[in-house]
């Protein structure tokens, strides 16, 4: 075979058998070769030998088309289609079982704006803005937001002189407020954020009782008063005095009240929202005022007691009587003044955090976010950035900052927005408490109002694991610290 012929070879080793030789003979291996003495050993031959080539043919279509129609494989392929939906129908019923035997979400209840974050009240708007009137409430919206607030309560802001009934003006906006135009920046302002506007038409506001003598002509007024701020897409209302108007023009108030509530919320308008403010601190009389008035949320002063004790029997009478979209919690107010004041810069983070973690709407005044304390009258001049009060930037940065983690807590979790309400210990000076709500992340708050002393409490029940995460406390047990709740201790003035 010639060397430059392309033939494709492929190497095969021949390895002989092992075997006894006998050397060649001189006439056995010819005149042309010599005798080798190593040719009596074995040894490994090396052939080249051409691969063969094949080929792979397959059936033709005639063939094809005859064995597909034997019965052998008419039968196959119908016991494969038949596994096939057999398969399928199986996933499907497993799915189906799965999901019947989930456990099932619970439905959410119905829900008002109000009830989804903390309402803000701006009595002052001066003090408010720094003597910016009604443009610097606009240019604050911002940092209102950021708290997660979902609704501002102004004013009041209209024209009126202490107990003169003749010279009221519940359309038009006093000098010293702002003026229409500034008023409308701020709906703008605050309906692009999301917060709500609600405006304080209380009558009387600069006399000493809330409404005038001649109820039932103010009340008269009050309706036309209504249907303007209405038409300015005021979100709602708040009145001082709810109890005594509504005793003295019954009918008139059930008029008020009705025009308020008959707003749909059709064209993109929101639910209107009417408050009502009493002096009433007692759980029954705060429940006859509910009653009486029909408002949605009544603002008390229910939660101002020193005891712990008071204020968990407040939370649970009023909770059993009502459903928690119609329940309110404040301490302080326009005229009760500032929270720093009524509890005491210690216990500042403790009723921010009763507040926002009660069943209901909180509602906060100016400042309370950063511990902001009344001065000469009850409308101290709020702190921003440089101002200068009796408070240090560190204490008001302190304040804000808890103020703004919980709230933002409360706007995700749905256990802090509408859970249920499970009391599990209270005493003269501690509660505690769990906010959950179906599936849920679960939240127990305990609170010691006690000046010195530690409370230890045995916290057991089957709702509750027996060990929980900190998540918010007021002193130096860090967040993602494990607690035993079976012996939790609680610092004077703390939460957790």
């Amino acid at each position: 075979m010639s060397n430059d012929t392309e033939v494709d070879m492929k190497d095969v080793e021949l390895n002989e058998v092992e075997q006894e030789k006998q050397p060649m003979t001189e006439g056995e291996a010819g005149n042309n070769y010599a005798i080798s003495p190593v040719s009596e050993k074995n040894g490994i031959v090396k052939v080249k030998i051409p691969e063969e080539e094949s080929k792979f043919t397959g059936l033709t279509k005639e063939e094809l088309m005859k064995v597909a129609g034997t019965t052998g494989w008419v039968k196959v392929r119908w016991a494969l289609l038949i596994l096939f939906w057999l398969g399928w129908l199986g996933m499907l019923a497993g799915a189906i079982a799965i999901i019947i035997q989930a456990p099932r979400c619970k439905p959410l209840p119905e829900m008002n704006w109000w009830n989804y974050g903390p309402l803000y009240q701006i009595g002052d708007v001066n003090s408010f803005t720094e003597s910016s009137k009604l443009i610097g409430v606009a240019e604050k919206v911002q940092a209102l937001d950021e708290l997660k607030m979902k609704g501002l309560i102004i004013g009041p802001i209209h024209v009126s002189n202490a107990d003169e009934p003749e010279k009221l003006k519940l359309t038009e906006i006093a000098e010293e407020a702002g003026d229409l135009t500034q008023f409308q920046e701020v709906i703008k302002a605050a309906h692009k954020r999301g917060i709500s506007v609600v405006l304080d038409l209380t009558p009387n506001y600069k006399g000493k009782e809330p409404w005038f003598a001649d109820a039932v002509s103010t009340v008269v007024k009050l309706e036309s008063a209504l249907v303007h701020w209405l038409k300015e897409d005021v979100d709602g209302f708040l009145f001082y005095g709810v109890e005594k108007v509504s005793t003295a023009a019954p009918t008139l108030w059930e008029d008020v009240r009705v025009l308020i509530h008959n707003q749909t919320e059709s064209e993109g308008k929101t639910k209107k929202v009417l408050i009502g403010v009493t002096d009433q601190s007692s759980p029954d009389d705060i429940v006859a005022v509910l009653n009486k008035t029909g408002v949605d949320l009544l603002l008390t002063g229910a939660l101002r007691s020193i005891s712990a004790l008071d204020v968990a029997n407040t939370v649970d009478r009023l909770y059993s009587a009502y459903s928690q979209t119609r329940l309110a919690w404040n301490i302080g107010g326009r005229i009760a003044g500032h929270l720093a004041s009524l509890v005491g810069l210690a216990k500042v983070k403790l009723n921010q955090l009763l507040l926002l973690t009660l069943p209901g709407t909180p509602v906060f005044n100016y400042g309370d976010e950063i511990g902001l304390q009344d001065e000469v009258t009850k409308n101290p001049i709020m702190v921003w950035g440089d101002s200068k009060q009796n408070m240090t930037e560190g204490e008001t940065t302190t304040f804000r900052k808890f103020f703004k983690s919980v709230s933002e807590k409360r706007s995700k979790e749905r256990s802090l927005q509408h859970g249920e309400y499970l009391p599990l210990f209270n005493s003269t000076s501690a509660m505690a408490y769990v906010r959950s709500w179906d599936q849920n992340e679960r939240y127990l708050i305990a609170l010691n109002w006690h000046l010195t002393e530690t409370v230890t409490l045995q916290l057991k029940h089957a709702e509750i694991p027996e060990h929980a995460t900190v998540v918010f406390s007021t002193t130096d047990d860090k967040d993602g610290n494990v607690l035993n709740l079976a012996q939790l201790e609680v610092k004077p003035e703390q939460d957790a």
